[in-house]
């Protein structure tokens, strides 16, 4: 029986399918704390939680946990309560996490990316938050008049927090000029060759645009992800990258069902690709670019 209107993404090494068929029913939610079971009101204990967690990111999770308790003790008294409190919202952090970095490298994965970059500003030019949202809004405007396309994360550096822009950057027709430059890299831990262009470096700072290459894009996502976590700061995309493309899935092109409860359908290399009962062609780029997408 064939699976009709399926979502598919790739994973960096097979084609994954998630047929509607095969999704049970979600229901919400909810937290299993009672609102009047505690001496403060749910949203304030909230946010005290979410601000102990910001101030604590650079401690080990038990150090960090015990610094949440000790937070919140004055506020919820029953010992119990408390730890629950606390263990649903480590649960619900965890979660979130999980879900961000499943959803980056989806879509990703379903990109053509050109550069692997670093922003990072100069004092003369900015301070720290001209430089986020002017950069921000450069980028914005090379996606809308120039096609870019970027997926990347705001770091602070491990020993000066000094800020910076990781990326992963698609350049239509890869036309940028470059300044050819030797160094370390601290994300191989070698020597590398590195290249600046003139135009960031005369209104931001220095700007490293690294060639991805078909073996290194994995590398380039882990370093991105690994920021998600220490950081808790957002992935910024583009406007309009894709997290599945929608096709038709034939029985003969699935290998077997995967995941929990067999809800996933794993498909061959070379499966086909079909668009309400027409074939389009076997998987490549230039057939996903043909069908429909969504998030």
């Amino acid at each position: 029986m064939p699976f009709g209107e399926t979502k598919v993404y790739f994973d960096g090494s097979h084609y994954i399918a998630i047929p509607k068929e095969l999704q049970p029913h979600k229901k919400r939610k909810t937290n299993t704390i009672k609102k009047e079971n505690l001496e403060t009101s749910t949203t304030n204990l909230n946010k005290l939680f979410e601000k102990t967690y910001r101030e604590n990111l650079d401690k080990k999770p038990r150090e960090r946990n015990i610094e949440i308790i000790e937070s919140l003790k004055p506020y919820i008294k029953n010992e119990e309560r408390l730890r629950e409190f606390v263990k649903v919202n480590l649960d619900r952090k965890l979660r979130n996490l999980i879900e961000r970095r499943k959803r980056f490298v989806r879509k990703v994965y379903l990109q053509e990316w050109s550069y692997f970059c670093t922003f990072t500003y100069d004092d003369k030019k900015h301070n720290e938050e001209s430089f986020k949202t002017k950069l921000s809004n450069c980028l914005k405007h090379l996606s809308n008049r120039k096609s870019w396309k970027y997926a990347g994360v705001w770091e602070r550096s491990p020993i000066n927090k000094r800020l910076h822009f990781h990326t992963l950057v698609y350049i239509p027709n890869n036309n940028l000029e470059f300044i050819e430059k030797r160094d370390f890299s601290t994300k191989t831990h070698q020597m590398q060759t590195t290249y600046q262009n003139q135009y960031f470096l005369d209104r931001f700072g220095r700007n490293d645009f690294e060639p991805i290459a078909p073996n290194s894009l994995a590398q380039s996502i882990a370093y991105i992800m690994k920021y998600l976590a220490k950081t808790e700061e957002k992935i910024v995309y583009s406007k309009g990258l894709p997290t599945y493309f929608i096709s038709d899935i034939m029985d003969s092109d699935i290998v077997c069902t995967i995941g929990i409860e067999d809800r996933k359908l794993l498909l061959f290399d070379d499966f086909n690709c079909w668009d309400e009962g027409v074939l389009v062609g076997k998987v490549s780029k230039e057939t996903i670019s043909q069908l429909r997408t969504t998030n």
